[in-house]
C-alpha cells in the first residue's frame, strides 16, 4: 500500500539527497584528517608490534613447538593502500561505499515524485515521515524543522554502514597466511565503518560543531552562558548568593561534561559495533566445522544492536540540542503547538 505523506513532510523529504551528500563528505573529509594525523604513529606502533608479536612466535616454536593463533579483529583499522602517500584503511572504504550507495539511492528514489509514491520513493517517504514524528515528538517542531537534516542523515548513514558490516565477506575475504587451523586473515580487505573510532569521531566532532551553531543561533551567547551558570528559580538575600555559586559552580561541571560529549558519543557506538564483530568472529571459529551455524542467531542480535545503536546516536544528539536550545518562556505555547 502506497504512503501518502502531508505536503509538509513531503517537502521536507526533498532536501535530504544534497544535505545527505554533504554531511557525509564532512564527516568522512574529518575522519580522513584524523586518520592522516594517526597514520605515523599507528604505523610505527603496529611494526614494533609485528616485529615483537614474529619475535615472541619464533621464540615459542623453537622453545615448545607451534600453539593455537589468536583470531580477532584488530583494534585499528587496517591500511590496504596509500595513494600519492595518502593512507587509505579498509573502513574507509567501507564508509565511502555506505555513502556512495546511500547518495545515489536517494537521488533514485527522489528523481521522478509522484502524488501516489510506491517502490523506492514509498520506502524513502516512510522512513522521512517516521523519523520526523519521532524527533517532532521529542525535541519540538521548531528545532526539528531546523535539525531534521542531520539528524535524519546521521541515523540513515549508521544504520546502513552497521548493517552492512554484518555482510558475509565484510572482514573474512583479504590478505593472510595459512595456519595451524586455517587461513587466517591478517589485512581484511573490508572492516566494518563503525568498527573504527575514526569515523565515530569524526561524526561526533561534526555534531559538536552544528551543536554549537545551533545554540548560538536559537539562544544567542547571552542565553547559552544563563543556561549553563545562571541561577533559576526565584530566591531573595543570602539565599539568591547561595545560588549562584551553586549553579555557577554547576555550570562548570556542565561545561567538562560537554566537552566530553564527542568523547562518550564516539566511544559507545565504536565499542558496541566492534564488540559485535568480534563475537561473531569467535562464535565462527569456536566449533571447527560450525563455523557457519553458531553465528546465525548472533546476526540476528547484531541487526537489533547496529538499530538501536543509531537510535542511540541520533536521539542523544538530538536531546543535548533540545537541552541547549529551549526556550522556557515559550514553553506553554509549544505544549499547544499542534
Amino acid at each position: 500500500m502506497a504512503v501518502l505523506l502531508p505536503s509538509r513532510r513531503r517537502a521536507s523529504s526533498r532536501p535530504i539527497g544534497p544535505l545527505a551528500a554533504a554531511l557525509l563528505v564532512a564527516a568522512l573529509a574529518l575522519g580522513l584528517g584524523v586518520s592522516r594525523l594517526l597514520a605515523a604513529s599507528s604505523d610505527s606502533r603496529q611494526e614494533a608490534e609485528h616485529a615483537a608479536a614474529a619475535a615472541t612466535s619464533d621464540a615459542k616454536t623453537e622453545g615448545q613447538g607451534a600453539e593455537p593463533e589468536e583470531h580477532g579483529l584488530p583494534r585499528n583499522a587496517v591500511e590496504i593502500a596509500r595513494p600519492l602517500g595518502f593512507p587509505i584503511t579498509n573502513s574507509m572504504v567501507v564508509s565511502w561505499v555506505v555513502a556512495l550507495g546511500l547518495i545515489v539511492f536517494a537521488q533514485l528514489a527522489t528523481r521522478n515524485m509522484k502524488q501516489v509514491p510506491d517502490g523506492a520513493q514509498n520506502f524513502l517517504e516512510w522512513l522521512v515521515s517516521a523519523l520526523y514524528g519521532l524527533l517532532e515528538g521529542i525535541i519540538g517542531r521548531h528545532l526539528t524543522q531546523r535539525t531534521f537534516w542531520f539528524f535524519a542523515t546521521i541515523f540513515i548513514f549508521i544504520i546502513t554502514a552497521n548493517w552492512f558490516g554484518l555482510i558475509p565477506g565484510v572482514g573474512t575475504i583479504g590478505w593472510g597466511h595459512p595456519g595451524a587451523h586455517g587461513f587466517k586473515i591478517d589485512q581484511p580487505l573490508l572492516r566494518g565503518a563503525n568498527a573504527d573510532l575514526n569515523l565515530t569521531l569524526a561524526m561526533a566532532i561534526v555534531f559538536f560543531a552544528l551543536w554549537i551553531y545551533w545554540a548560538l543561533r536559537e539562544v544567542g551567547l547571552k542565553g547559552v552562558a544563563h543556561e549553563l551558570f545562571g541561577a533559576k528559580g526565584e530566591t531573595e538575600g543570602f539565599m539568591k548568593v547561595v545560588m549562584v555559586v551553586v549553579f555557577f559552580a554547576a555550570g562548570c561541571l556542565e561545561v567538562i561534561s560537554i566537552l566530553f560529549r564527542p568523547v562518550s558519543l564516539s566511544f559507545r557506538l565504536y565499542g558496541n559495533i566492534f564488540a559485535g564483530e568480534n563475537m561473531l568472529e569467535t562464535m565462527a571459529r569456536l566449533v571447527p566445522g560450525l563455523g557457519w551455524l553458531l553465528p546465525i542467531p548472533f546476526y540476528f542480535m547484531e541487526l537489533l544492536v547496529g538499530l538501536v545503536q543509531a537510535l542511540v546516536f541520533m536521539l542523544l544528539t538530538a536531546v543535548f540540542t533540545l537541552l541547549i536550545c529551549q526556550h522556557e518562556e515559550e514553553a506553554p505555547v509549544a505544549a499547544h503547538d499542534e
